[in-house]
């Protein structure tokens, strides 16, 4: 039996996603953790609920983002690596949306729709959202889908970020971190991002730009807090 064939079984994904979320609660409770700013949790509070954004690739340890008293659901594919991420955020007690964020051409095939009314209504009902802001398999762009998002619920765009000092950087195409334990790690939140219930297509892109570079700009800040470089967005 091929491992393709394995990988797809429920079996290996229960255990895959069993053995992730182990891995990151080891990681959080063995690194030191600061928040920046340093009231960030009282922040996020006054504006509830909220549309958490971050970069695909540098999610692994948003779960730990949340405190319990909060409700959070997270927008995961229905790719089958998306169901070992589901798997182990239940299992650190985040909430999953199955669907794409993709508003391109698959946008329909990949339960995009779906997944964006599922997000409004989770939103409607004062539960947040965890999202990436990446156009799909391009790292560190924008796409609308986010902006559209926060049009659609008036709810505001949290750009977040976290590092660790000790790290390992996948070459993959969104240059994936890998968080090790024994170390120091920042939860960091950038400048808010919110969106008028009648902007038009130019205050759309003008906002997507500006979520760009908040979420550029914390993750900077993060890598800088911990004494490392973010060489997704250096090319390092």
């Amino acid at each position: 039996m091929s491992f393709r064939k394995i990988s797809r079984s429920s079996w290996f994904q229960q255990v895959a996603g069993f053995l992730a979320a182990e891995f990151l609660r080891f990681v959080w409770l063995t690194n030191r953790f600061s928040y920046d700013p340093p009231d960030l949790h009282e922040q996020i509070s006054s504006r509830l609920p909220v549309i958490g954004v971050f970069w695909h690739g540098q999610h692994f340890m948003m779960p730990f983002v949340v405190r319990k008293r909060y409700r959070f659901k997270v927008l995961i594919s229905r790719h089958r690596d998306g169901e070992i991420n589901a798997i182990a955020c239940e299992r650190l007690g985040i909430g999953v949306l199955r669907g794409s964020g993709d508003h391109g051409s698959s946008f329909h095939r990949k339960g995009g729709v779906a997944a964006f009314k599922n997000m409004l209504r989770t939103l409607q009902d004062g539960c947040n959202i965890a999202v990436t802001a990446d156009v799909p398999k391009v790292s560190r762009v924008a796409g609308l889908g986010v902006i559209m998002l926060a049009r659609d619920s008036g709810r505001p765009i949290i750009p977040t970020a976290i590092a660790t000092s000790r790290f390992k950087r996948l070459n993959n195409w969104d240059r994936s971190v890998i968080h090790l334990p024994f170390g120091r790690g920042v939860i960091a939140i950038g400048e808010a991002v919110s969106v008028p219930a009648d902007a038009d297509a130019d205050t759309m892109e003008a906002l997507r730009v500006q979520l760009e570079a908040n979420l550029n700009e914390v993750n900077r800040r993060a890598y800088a807090i911990v004494g490392r470089s973010d060489g997704a967005l250096h090319g390092a």
